[in-house]
């Protein structure tokens, strides 16, 4: 039997990235994020948009309690898991998680980190990492303000409140939800709609999202300088304005 934790499909323009620990709830330890990193390592070589699920019934329950319990100061200052999903919120290209089920504690932040959330109507995103004795220290704590709001994040990080789907949905942590036999072909549907874009707009625009304010506009005008240079942009411009020629002559 394998001991891998990740089952990991490689596409020509995307990977998709299955958490495969069912005996455990897809619980995050620190061979799944061994695993992790090394996905990461290949998608900053060869930039593709990923896709993370954990099937069709549940995401992650959380990060691994046994080991947590057997962790002390210096691994919790290593960062393990925020190092990780700090790394995935920055590779280059769009990242999406396809989630069912529970996705609580690290699992959430795992969820946190894609730029997109597409769930079914079993979803339950929590952070209850405070009945345990630690904090949400994998990305919760900041990120789920940007995400949702300081009085939001609040009730789920402070007063231990789980968010179902449609919940999830009107904030917009969840993009969409959609039946589980639907979850992955939403999933890839939407990263059918960003591939429709250039790949280098598609990275600076992502890049420029992560821009703190004072960056602007100035990252936007290198990044455009850049862009206008490309031979994508002298292809696509000039397939638009032949388009828009052939429809004058036809009217």
């Amino acid at each position: 039997m394998s001991d891998r934790r990740l089952r990991i499909e490689t596409l020509d323009d995307r990977v998709i990235v299955s958490l495969d620990r069912p005996a455990t709830k897809n619980a995050i330890d620190a061979e799944m994020v061994a695993e992790l990193h090394a996905v990461c390592q290949e998608l900053e070589t060869d930039p593709k948009p990923m896709i993370v699920t954990g099937g069709p019934e549940i995401f992650a329950g959380g990060a691994d309690i046994g080991q947590l319990r057997e962790r002390r100061n210096v691994d919790a200052l290593a960062g393990v898991n925020s190092g990780i999903f700090d790394r995935i919120a920055r590779l280059p290209m769009p990242t999406l998680a396809a989630v069912a089920g529970y996705a609580l504690g690290g699992g959430a932040e795992l969820a946190y980190a894609c730029d997109f959330r597409i769930g079914t109507p079993t979803v339950r995103l929590g952070n209850p990492e405070g009945g345990l004795g630690i904090l949400a220290a994998a990305g919760a704590s900041w990120r789920l303000i940007e995400l949702v709001g300081e009085p939001l994040a609040k009730e789920i990080l402070l007063a231990g409140r789980t968010l179902n789907a449609e919940q999830a949905r009107e904030v917009r942590l969840l993009n969409e939800v959609v039946d589980a036999d639907q979850l992955l072909e939403t999933a890839n549907a939407w990263v059918d709609r960003m591939l429709r874009n250039a790949p280098l707009a598609l990275r600076m625009t992502k890049l420029a999202l992560r821009m703190p304010r004072e960056a602007h506009p100035t990252f936007d005008n290198v990044a455009q300088a850049v862009l206008f240079e490309t031979d994508e942009k002298e292809r696509r411009m000039t397939a638009f304005l032949d388009r828009k020629n052939t429809e004058r002559k036809q009217k």
